[in-house]
């Protein structure tokens, strides 16, 4: 009866580790708990350019990755990128921008 309770105390410890282990991330993956936060980082940087009078026209991507959010997409002038990139920077929970933004002339 005593090494039932055992074993099932070590595989109770051990499910609880796997369990941790799964839920961790790596550098090529996040955590449940990043990724929900990199979703609403995008979508406040999303609303925030389509709200802006000036950037609304383009159409510019934008995807976060552990608070590193890379805008991608058209614009017409430096003047456009570097209010794209203003933007991005006042969401909190940025911590840098990449990016890949192409001036058309």
């Amino acid at each position: 009866m005593k090494k039932r309770k055992i074993v099932i105390h070590c595989v109770l410890v051990l499910m609880l580790i796997v369990g941790f282990g799964a839920c961790a991330s790596t550098s090529s993956q996040e955590s449940t708990g990043e990724y929900v936060d990199d979703s609403v980082i995008t979508t406040k940087v999303k609303s925030l350019l389509a709200g802006d009078d000036f950037l609304k026209s383009f159409q510019i991507g934008v995807e976060t990755f552990k608070g590193t959010v890379q805008l991608s997409g058209f614009v017409d002038s430096q003047r456009a990128v570097d209010k794209a990139i203003e933007i991005t920077k006042s969401v909190n929970g940025v911590r840098s921008v990449k990016n890949s933004l192409v001036v058309k002339k």
